[in-house]
């Protein structure tokens, strides 16, 4: 179920990265907004979270902080993207269905922000996809980008 999901929103997620500008990456719509870059590398890296789901028990932040993959060129993005893709993808399999009940942790240190069944840090990492998805689309909108469509056409893909 996951794999199917994962393969069809990895459809929209590269129509919608293919379009980030290099030379925008510094862009951001508001100073608490994250930088094109960032967003476009969080959105490329998020199909890892998948495989740190499957084979880990917990992210702490305190012992594990987080480095961006660094990227300089859209091809780089697309580059990460399609890595995070076959990573992710790869525990999406009828073997590790028995692991998807076990508990998952997300912590800071002592801070516990959650402690979900790996099935439940899957579903996060997909909707987290979507999410952030939505909002490039935002960005690439102010920056007068034409948005691809998602679930059907976009107001950019028809004529009026």
């Amino acid at each position: 179920m996951y794999l199917e999901e994962l393969e069809s929103e990895s459809k929209t997620t590269r129509k919608m990265l293919e379009r980030v500008p290099a030379e925008k990456f510094d862009w951001q719509p508001h100073p608490k907004s994250m930088k094109l870059k960032a967003l476009s590398t969080h959105i490329a890296e998020l199909p890892t979270w998948i495989t740190m789901a499957m084979k880990t028990d917990e992210l702490d932040f305190a012992s594990n902080p987080y480095t961006p993959v660094e990227v300089s060129t859209n091809q780089d993005v697309m580059d990460l993207f399609e890595k995070s893709l076959e990573d992710g993808k790869s525990e999406l399999i009828a073997e590790n269905e028995v692991l998807l009940d076990k508990p998952w942790k997300l912590r800071n240190g002592e801070q516990i922000y959650s402690n979900d069944p790996k099935s439940g840090v899957i579903r996060m990492a997909l909707s987290q996809i979507i999410h952030h998805r939505a909002q490039l689309g935002v960005y690439l909108r102010l920056l007068d980008i034409p948005i691809p469509g998602s679930y059907g056409p976009s107001a950019d893909d028809q004529s009026f």
